[in-house]
């Protein structure tokens, strides 16, 4: 397998924390956002893939990163929305616009304090994906 369907895991996941109910009024970014920012915003981060293909066919294993960035004196509202976007991703049934996503899991978290006072908390999630 290849990197082939990672911008069509990027999309799916990003349509469906958009479209998600419980997350409605955060901020979700594929880049760092410009202008005023949220006190409180989530953002696509790193990513890294690996062949996953097995004897049943060719595939990729995604570990790919979501941050919470918050300007709060404290982590709760972060943790919070932490949780609120794992129990969202975990359950999820992501319809890819290329292949099919095979299994969502969640991998580690990261939660620091910043220099500058902000707090980040770094979701790091699992996904098999398998090409059509």
């Amino acid at each position: 397998m290849s990197y082939a369907l990672s911008a069509a895991l990027q999309s799916a996941v990003f349509q469906h924390l958009g479209n998600d109910p419980a997350l409605a009024g955060i901020a979700i970014h594929d880049a760092l956002p410009s202008g005023t920012v949220p006190p409180i915003y989530v953002l696509l981060g790193d990513e890294d893939v690996r062949d996953g293909s097995d004897k049943s066919g060719a595939g990729a294993l995604h570990r790919f990163t979501l941050s919470i960035h918050s300007d709060s004196a404290g982590f709760s509202s972060a943790k919070q929305l932490a949780s609120t976007l794992c129990d969202s991703l975990i359950s999820a049934p992501l319809v890819l616009s290329r292949g099919q996503l095979i299994g969502l899991w969640f991998d580690r978290a990261n939660a620091r304090r910043l220099s500058d006072g902000s707090r980040r908390i770094e979701l790091r999630f699992r996904a098999r994906v398998e090409d059509d």
